[in-house]
């Protein structure tokens, strides 16, 4: 198979999975399940099992990495467990944030402050990492800022709205994109000591996060409550176990993307399927935004596109950018 091959099937399939993956987690997480009346008066049970979610994408995600490591197996993995695991605590925390702050926002917002993760990515590596960025880096990084308070302010709020609690959704935000600067620096320490692969990583990521998450959904029973939930509506079952395999083959392709064209073409679909998500949420689950929050929204992808393409060509600290390593770029995507 020709490389402009490998790359059109890797586009297209991260593109697919991806945005495919972002509709059904919003049809789990925003959508109703069977038809009783509620106390608030309306029909349906809501689905708020977000520890349970994570795990089921976490358990598939290691799945998927033990096997991807039997079929082609790599040279023994050297990375203290420590980084592992204080790496997948971070991670658990970020998405299980995540998960939690769409029942309180919609979508489409937590698709555009997600996108924002250069900003604490940046302040921790220049607080903690001794790390220096061009003005050019800052310029950009602004202007994601710029957008993503745009996009989350709200002049007022309607008694009839849905989200009632926002405040709290955009809270769980803010702790998210700290975790995933907080996963970033570890990250980096773990690439300097011994820079495994990104399968090794996945694996391991995964595995611990699975052990941090069974004895959580145990002790605060919402293990035997998901159970409860999922044998009550089954067709909650079929969404999630599509939500999984959506995500194990958008890293199938992430890593064929990367290994056939880089990491740029990589990201550059990414974030391109971001923004379609956001369009696809408008469009399908009723998500309007108003004129502000479609330009904060440009901003927001204008800044991560202008960093992708113009961002790294003065690299911090005099550090030349041919000197990172696919596989360091990777992680950096899958986050």
């Amino acid at each position: 198979m020709s490389d402009k091959r490998r790359v059109l099937i890797a586009a297209l399939g991260i593109f697919v999975c991806y945005f495919y993956f972002g509709i059904i987690q919003e049809k789990i997480t925003r959508g109703r399940y069977g038809d009783e009346l509620q106390e608030d008066g309306t029909r349906g049970e809501r689905f708020t099992f977000a520890l349970a979610l994570v795990g089921v994408q976490c358990i598939c995600n290691w799945l998927f990495s033990k096997a991807l490591l039997t079929v082609n197996p790599q040279s023994q993995d050297t990375t203290p467990k420590m980084y592992y695991a204080s790496s997948a605590l971070t991670y658990l925390l970020a998405m299980i944030s995540s998960n939690m702050a769409l029942r309180w926002v919609a979508y489409p917002m937590q698709v555009v402050a997600k996108s924002a993760k250069p900003i604490p990515v940046m302040l921790l590596g220049v607080m903690f990492g001794r790390k220096s960025y061009t003005l050019q880096k800052y310029f950009f990084v602004l202007l994601i800022v710029i957008g993503v308070v745009m996009f989350m302010f709200k002049e007022g709020k309607s008694n009839n709205s849905p989200l009632e609690q926002e405040g709290l959704g955009q809270l769980l935000l803010i702790m998210s994109l700290t975790m995933d600067g907080l996963l970033g620096a570890i990250q980096e320490r773990m690439r300097q000591h011994s820079s495994p692969s990104g399968q090794h990583m996945m694996l391991a990521m995964n595995g611990w996060s699975s052990l941090f998450l069974v004895p959580a959904l145990l002790i605060t029973g919402e293990g035997i409550e998901f159970t409860a939930f999922a044998i009550k509506y089954p067709q909650m079952l079929a969404h999630l176990a599509t939500l999984a395999l959506a995500g194990a083959l958008g890293q199938l392709f992430i890593f064929m993307m990367v290994s056939s064209y880089g990491a740029l073409a990589c990201s550059v679909v990414t974030t391109t399927r971001k923004f379609f998500t956001v369009l696809c949420s408008v469009l399908l689950f009723g998500n309007n935004l108003s004129s502000r929050q479609w330009l904060g929204t440009i901003l927001v992808f204008t800044g991560l596109f202008a960093d992708m393409f113009y961002g790294k060509k003065g690299a911090p600290n005099g550090k030349s950018p041919q000197k990172l390593k696919n596989k360091s770029e990777t992680e950096e995507i899958l986050k």
